[in-house]
């Protein structure tokens, strides 16, 4: 496939292109590249039956998650661990309300995916930050401090994000086997957001090979571009958290398939595997032209990341917070990306951009921040 080919997303109801026709957008993450054309045939034969009334779940659906998982990332897991949801966010939110209380706490490892403090805070939770240790132009976790906020008494539920947004970052056997002991200690449930998987560089440790009495959350959404689909796997290998994610997921009426959602990932999972090599590919090189530029160009530094087509850029050499930064990048170089701060966790003085584009496109954006650098 022809990733290099640009795509008109203006007036298509895209939020990441809802911009002025002058503004360049690499904020949101999904993908400016079309879907695998087994994933369009797909849909076009969807489309061609014309009736998209009420859909079931069929075995399919769970027999191609089940292949993707142990080909892919080497877990083995049953047609009976797996639930399907409307989505990764729909599923954390409804999780969340299921397993906590109003008032206790839920940790994340800031900086970390926004959506994640409002999926806690607008449900009555609160968030403890285990703010990552940020050294070398890398993360690490800071496992004092963990075990400090694990042992606080209101504290039940750990939200785990691997790889994790923004940063790119793959945790490693090791780091997981020590939050899982962690977590076990403590008794604090662990939901692993695992949505980022499919879009790295090198193999990530599925967080249920590590532990099976977690809930862990997979999608097609990013690695395949299908983010509007509205699809995820819930893997709850542990009976009784299935059972109660079960009733959670229906209570909250987000169990439910639309009708493009079971034939995509479908399509995805069995048959756009070289698509998605040549994505990763693509992106590999998109983000080896990025760092170079960005290196060799400004003052700012990029983050080590070996996931996700985000790249989290320090900014800490041009300006202590990054709002104004940004502000002032859209504003006088219509170049929109993302704000460190909204992930919190010291994020003020980094940025979010977006690679997913064809060449052309990134080297343009790369283009407009140099010189926003160079004038701000």
């Amino acid at each position: 496939m022809n990733f290099d080919k640009k795509h008109n997303r203006f007036n298509t109801n895209s939020l990441k292109w809802n911009v002025k026709k002058d503004e360049l957008a690499m904020w949101v993450a999904d993908m400016d590249f079309q879907c695998s054309k087994a994933i369009r045939d797909a849909l076009y034969k969807k489309i061609e039956l014309g009736i998209f009334g009420y859909e079931i779940i069929p075995k399919d659906y769970y027999a191609c998650v089940i292949e993707w998982l142990e080909d892919r990332h080497k877990l083995k897991v049953e047609k009976k661990d797996l639930l399907f949801c409307n989505g990764v966010i729909p599923a954390i939110s409804s999780i969340i309300r299921r397993f906590t209380e109003v008032a206790e706490n839920v940790i994340v490892q800031s900086p970390v995916y926004n959506v994640f403090y409002s999926c806690i805070e607008n449900n009555g939770r609160k968030v403890v930050e285990n703010k990552l240790i940020y050294k070398n132009h890398k993360y690490e976790i800071d496992f004092k401090d963990l075990e400090k906020a694990l042992s606080l008494p209101q504290s039940t539920m750990l939200l785990l994000c691997n790889p994790h947004n923004p940063s790119g970052k793959i945790y490693t056997t090791k780091e997981l086997q020590k939050i899982s002991d962690l977590c076990k200690k403590y008794g604090v449930l662990v939901v692993s957001d695992e949505i980022h998987c499919d879009i790295s560089q090198k193999q990530y440790t599925p967080f249920s090979s590590i532990d099976k009495d977690c809930i862990s959350i997979i999608s097609p959404s990013k690695a395949f571009n299908l983010a509007g689909i509205h699809s995820a796997t819930i893997i709850a290998q542990n009976e009784i958290l299935r059972n109660k994610i079960k009733i959670a997921i229906n209570t909250d009426e987000i169990a439910e398939p639309n009708s493009f959602a079971i034939t995509a990932s479908i399509a995805a999972y069995r048959h756009s595997k070289k698509w998605l090599d040549d994505v990763n590919a693509y992106i590999k090189s998109n983000k080896e032209l990025a760092k170079n530029f960005i290196e060799s160009n400004t003052n700012l530094k990029v983050v080590q990341g070996e996931a996700t087509y985000l790249m989290w850029i320090d900014c800490e050499k041009l300006c202590e917070n990054t709002d104004i930064f940004c502000e002032y990048l859209r504003k006088k170089h219509k170049l929109y990306i993302s704000k460190g701060s909204i992930y919190r966790g010291g994020g003020e003085k980094f940025i979010r951009i977006n690679i997913a584009s064809s060449k052309d496109t990134v080297l343009e954006g790369l283009k407009r921040l140099e010189k926003a650098c160079l004038n701000f």
